[in-house]
């Protein structure tokens, strides 16, 4: 009788143990579940803050390459205008060429 009664007992706290073992389990897993939603609800709102803050900046970026590109426009323009006359001034220079000495050498002579 003291046996089975030892028996019965061991059942019931190893009856007890599973139950905790279960509750630790289902308890964990809850508070993953409640991790994940949490992280995806705050991974969709960056995703909202993200995509309304880089909207004005698609628009600041259009701005900046319109202005980059009236900018070149105006650059080839002058460049087209003044081209020639500036590559004639450069080897007129180039070519005619006027050798004078330096006024320290001219000093250090005399």
């Amino acid at each position: 009788m003291a046996r089975q009664a030892e028996r019965e007992a061991q059942k019931i706290v190893q009856k007890a143990r599973e139950y905790r073992s279960k509750r630790v389990k289902d308890a964990r897993s809850e508070a993953q579940k409640e991790i994940d939603d949490y992280r995806k609800q705050k991974e969709d709102e960056f995703h909202k803050f993200e995509k309304e803050h880089t909207s004005g900046n698609k628009k600041a970026e259009e701005d900046a390459a319109q202005d980059a590109d009236e900018q070149v426009q105006a650059i080839k323009s002058a460049g087209d205008k003044q081209g020639q006359h500036v590559v004639d001034d450069l080897l007129r220079v180039v070519t005619d060429v006027r050798p004078e000495v330096p006024d320290r050498v001219a000093q250090a002579q005399a």
